[in-house]
C-alpha cells in the first residue's frame, strides 16, 4: 500500500478501536452507529470525486476501509454506498451523479437493489432507446429482491434489471421494505418489493459494479480473516492445558501456521481482483479461506467460543453469511465455467 493508504489504514483503525461497539450497533434502530458512521465519511472512505462532493478517494482507499471494518466487525452502510455510488458513476448520467453522490459523501445511506439470488427478477416496459446511455425513461418496475444491504433504512434507492439503472423514490406506495432476520447479526439486509414502482432510468448498467461488489466483499473478508487469526493466536498464549500454554504445543501451531497461509493468500487474491476473472475467483477463495480460518477459531477457543459475552461465533457467522452473499463460491464457479466454454 502507498503511504496515504497506510495512513487512512491506521487512521480508520484508530477510530473503530476508540468507537466500534458491535452489540451496541446490532441494537441500534438501523443496525448501526450513526456517530461511527459520519466519522467514517468524514474521514473521505467513500470513492466519490471531489466534484462530487468526496474527498476524492479510490476505490483502494475504500478497499482499505473496508478491510478495517472486516477486521471489527462494525456494522456500517459502506458496502452498501459504495455499490451505490460506483453504479452511478459508471452510469455516464452526469445530472444524477450531481444530485445523489453528494449527499452519499455526506453520510445518507444508498442501497443497490441487485438480482443475485436465483429467482429474483427486475421487469420493466421496455425502453424506445435502451442503448443511448444517458437516455431517462420514466416507468414502473415490479421486482422482489431479497439479500439488499442496508435496503430497509436507505434514503437513496437504485434497482437494476441487469441491462439498465434505476433511481426508485423508496417512500412511493409501490415500495415495499423489509428487515430480513440473518444468522449474521452485523450485516444489515432487506427485502424489497416493487409493485408499479415509478422509476427515473439513469443509464445503461455495468458489470463492473458486480466485479467491485466482489472485490469489496473480499476486502472486508479478509480484514475479518486476519484478526479472527490474532484473537486465536492471543487466546492460545494464554489457556493453559497440562500446565503449558496450548499455542506452545506443536500441533496447534501447524494449524495456525494453515490459517496463517489462508489469510495472507486470500489477502493476495483480494488485491488482485480487478476484472470479471480475478474477482470471481478472488470471492470463491476469500469465501473459503474465512471459512476455514472462522471454523479453527472456534474450535481452538473450545467452548467460549459459543458464548454471547465471546466474539468468536461472531465471526463464524459472517464468514458464512457473507460466503453467499453476491453468490455463493458456487454460483461464481459455475459462471466462470460457462464463461470458458463459449
Amino acid at each position: 500500500m502507498t503511504p496515504e493508504q497506510l495512513a487512512l489504514r491506521d487512521t480508520v483503525r484508530s477510530l473503530l478501536d476508540k468507537h466500534s461497539d458491535i452489540r451496541a450497533a446490532i441494537e441500534a434502530p438501523h443496525g448501526y452507529d450513526k456517530d461511527l458512521w459520519a466519522r467514517l465519511c468524514e474521514i473521505g472512505v467513500l470513492p466519490i470525486p471531489e466534484h462530487h462532493g468526496g474527498s476524492g478517494a479510490g476505490l483502494a482507499e475504500t478497499l482499505v476501509a473496508l478491510e478495517e471494518l472486516g477486521r471489527t466487525l462494525t456494522p456500517a452502510p459502506l458496502l452498501s454506498s459504495t455499490l451505490a455510488a460506483q453504479a452511478l458513476l459508471v452510469s455516464g448520467n452526469d445530472e444524477a451523479c450531481g444530485r445523489l453522490l453528494p449527499r452519499i459523501a455526506g453520510g445518507t445511506v444508498a442501497a443497490l437493489a441487485l438480482p443475485w439470488a436465483t429467482g429474483d427478477h427486475v421487469t420493466t416496459a421496455p425502453l424506445d432507446h435502451p442503448e443511448v446511455t444517458t437516455a431517462v425513461s420514466d416507468g414502473p418496475l415490479h421486482a422482489t429482491v431479497h439479500h439488499v444491504l442496508d435496503g430497509d433504512h436507505a434514503e437513496i434507492l437504485l434497482v437494476t434489471d441487469g441491462i439498465s439503472l434505476y433511481e426508485v423514490d423508496p417512500g412511493q406506495p409501490g415500495v415495499t421494505r423489509e428487515h430480513t432476520p440473518a444468522v449474521d447479526l452485523t450485516r444489515r439486509l432487506a427485502t424489497i418489493r416493487l409493485t408499479d414502482a415509478t422509476a427515473t432510468r439513469l443509464g445503461l448498467w455495468s458489470s463492473q459494479v458486480r466485479d467491485t461488489a466482489l472485490a469489496a466483499l473480499c476486502a472486508e473478508q479478509v480484514g475479518a480473516a486476519a484478526r479472527a487469526l490474532e484473537l486465536t493466536v492471543e487466546y492460545t498464549k494464554t489457556r493453559v492445558q497440562f500446565g503449558r500454554p496450548i499455542g506452545s504445543f506443536q500441533a496447534l501451531k501447524h494449524r495456525m501456521a494453515d490459517m496463517h497461509v489462508l489469510v495472507e493468500t486470500a489477502r493476495s487474491a483480494a488485491r488482485a481482483a480487478t476484472d470479471e476473472v480475478s474477482a470471481a475467483v478472488a470471492k470463491v477463495y476469500c469465501a473459503e479461506a474465512f471459512c476455514k480460518v472462522a471454523a479453527e477459531m472456534i474450535q481452538l477457543h473450545g467452548g467460549i467460543a459459543i458464548t454471547w459475552e465471546h466474539d468468536a461465533h461472531l465471526y463464524f457467522k459472517r464468514a458464512h453469511g457473507s460466503a453467499q452473499l453476491f453468490g455463493s463460491p458456487q454460483d461464481h464457479i459455475d459462471r466462470l465455467s460457462r464463461s470458458a466454454h463459449r
